[in-house]
């Protein structure tokens, strides 16, 4: 027979659950859909969602985490420190994405590299990108254009979005 809790770690562990329930229902609807939720669970939020007086949200909040205690929470907080980028394959990803983006802008060559390893990129698209972030480079010693940083900006968003599109469709290789 398993040890039984403390009177203390119980109400830990049911703010631990409201505190996670609270992320879910301040996630943006089409965000919340894209996550693997038990209905129950679902349901309370959208509820929760549609309840304007305090003590009933409060009220809420405590159902939910009622809820919650009878799922695989463990799966709930992987998803959500995957979309706050905490889990160690979101920051392995960012920083793919880093090193792809300064590579392209440091050496024409990894132009080449980059359609190789992506053959489905956008390549004009590409080409602009890091041309444009080249063009506004900062002279060494001199404060950094704020088009220059725009430039990067947009390089890594377009960066990351091919990455993603591509570790949907295949495994995408470690080396940047």
């Amino acid at each position: 027979m398993p040890e039984e809790l403390s009177k203390s770690a119980l109400k830990r562990e049911a703010e631990r659950l409201q505190k996670i329930g609270l992320k879910l229902t301040q996630l943006k609807p089409e965000i919340r859909s894209r996550l693997q939720l038990p209905d129950a669970l679902r349901i309370a939020i959208d509820v929760h969602a549609g309840i304007n007086s305090r003590e009933g949200g409060r009220r809420q909040m405590q159902y939910i985490g009622k809820v919650m205690r009878g799922i695989d929470v463990e799966a709930i907080e992987q998803q959500l420190a995957d979309l706050e980028g905490q889990s160690a394959a979101a920051r392995h990803f960012f920083h793919t994405v880093e090193q792809w983006r300064d590579r392209l802008t440091a050496d024409p060559k990894s132009l080449t590299q980059f359609i190789d390893e992506y053959p489905n990129v956008e390549r004009q698209q590409l080409r602009q990108l890091v041309g444009a972030a080249g063009k506004h480079a900062p002279a060494s010693g001199h404060e950094v254009p704020d088009a220059h940083r725009q430039a990067q900006r947009v390089l890594f968003k377009f960066v990351r979005a091919t990455l993603a599109a591509h570790s949907d469709g295949q495994p995408a290789s470690d080396t940047p």
